[in-house]
């Protein structure tokens, strides 16, 4: 297949599998202006499925530069209009299909910013947009889909050793092969990825596990779950029963911990952007559930600003398991995109938990969720912590021992 008979079968896939866009429906876009030509044939797509309205918004890191290193009164980066939160809020009661296209033109124009201006600014438009990921997102009330667009500064950070224009092709040719995109019957090889995801998760959960012991070079961490912790893996559906993916590319099986009991070291194994920042060489100690002593090689006053954020910033909100056999581990690539890196490892996730993976979590008011350990803040970010030296062990309720991966593979047979 050519370039651009990969990239329409990707606009295909976002747009009919991962949005699932029902006739009528309006549709919101978020790119950055880089993404032009994969956003004009998402649109197309789109309004090809039937929707109503597609609306673009177009972002430019450079403008979020600028108001960081140009605001004259610092107070001035915690602003956020009215406006904004009341869209995102319209998203939730419209049923709108809402698509965020990540990849940075300029992944590192925030790296030598203020961490504590970045994380005023960040921290306040997720403040604002609290209603919408706890309605909207954590409740599963609209579509949604993050996917991946290539640009050459991007594809540079993964191939360093090609030269730019290379690099760009040659990381428009890997996200097509892990989002099963070079191939015609792309839709088809998601349907049956979803279906070996779904068993995966459906058989962890049977399997009443209280704690994840996660064991290898720097990492010995337990990690328990509430009794009525659900794992989830593949797509999902709206509460009107609209099937929709929301992660393109996404090989994890992933569920909510009780935040108040994490105990031990961890190895962050892949560096994490955070608020714009490259944070290496993560080493994480918690104890009762809480973050008690952390360490970096890089971007240690980013995360020291990052868990401040509330109080829950500094616990568990997620957990997943990822084996090699995940096609973006096996690229051998480490992408710097959350996206990507969080579906090559398994992982942890600082900051608000998921509702949907407690049974009946979403019925649950916010102090039935504290009683059972879910946690609640304004920030949620994945760390990857396992390598093919990290094994994960756990232990259910009647305090059997399961190996679920050995050396990064998945043990766990279905």
């Amino acid at each position: 297949m050519h370039f651009r008979e990969k990239l329409q079968n990707y606009a295909n896939l976002l747009i009919s599998h991962g949005l699932n866009v029902q006739e009528g429906q309006c549709v919101n876009i978020t790119g950055e202006i880089y993404h032009k030509e994969l956003i004009q044939i998402l649109v197309e797509a789109a309004y090809k499925k039937g929707a109503k309205f597609v609306n673009v918004d177009f972002i430019d890191p450079v403008l979020t530069k600028h108001r960081l290193d140009f605001s004259v009164c610092e107070e001035h980066l915690e602003y956020v209009p009215t406006y904004i939160p009341k869209k995102f809020e319209d998203f939730v009661e419209e049923g709108v299909a809402v698509l965020r296209l990540c990849g940075s033109e300029a992944p590192d124009i925030l790296a030598h910013s203020s961490a504590q201006k970045i994380n005023k600014m960040q921290g306040s438009i997720r403040k604002s947009l609290k209603k919408y990921y706890s309605e909207g997102v954590s409740k599963s009330k609209i579509q949604w889909t993050v996917a991946a667009a290539a640009t050459p500064a991007w594809g540079k950070k993964v191939f360093p050793e090609l030269e730019e224009k290379k690099a760009f092709e040659a990381l428009w040719d890997e996200i097509f092969t892990i989002c099963r995109c070079d191939k015609p019957s792309t839709i088809e090889l998601w349907k049956e990825h979803n279906l070996l995801l779904k068993k995966r998760a459906k058989h962890l959960t049977d399997m009443q596990i209280k704690m994840l012991h996660f064991e290898g070079p720097g990492t010995d961490l337990r990690v328990y779950l509430s009794p009525k912790s659900i794992f989830k893996a593949g797509g999902d559906a709206t509460e009107n029963g609209i099937p929709f993916e929301a992660n393109i590319p996404t090989e994890e099986c992933f569920t909510t911990p009780d935040y108040r009991l994490t105990e031990g070291t961890v190895a962050v194994t892949r560096p994490v952007a955070v608020n714009g920042q490259l944070v290496k060489g993560l080493n994480l100690k918690f104890e009762q559930g809480k973050i008690v002593f952390f360490s970096a090689s890089e971007g240690e006053d980013t995360f020291s600003a990052y868990i401040q954020n509330d109080p829950g910033a500094s616990r568990l909100g997620e957990v997943a398991l990822v084996g090699t056999d995940s096609p973006v581990f096996k690229s051998g690539r480490i992408f710097e995109e959350i996206l990507y890196d969080e579906n090559a490892a398994c992982h942890i996730a600082i900051g608000s938990a998921y509702k949907f993976c407690i049974d009946g979590g979403s019925e649950m008011s916010q102090e039935e969720l504290n009683a059972i350990g879910c946690n609640d803040s304004r920030v949620h970010t994945d760390f990857m912590i396992s390598s093919e030296q990290v094994s994960v062990t756990a232990e259910n309720f009647q305090g059997d021992s399961i190996k679920l991966i050995d050396n990064g593979k998945w043990s766990l047979h279905i």
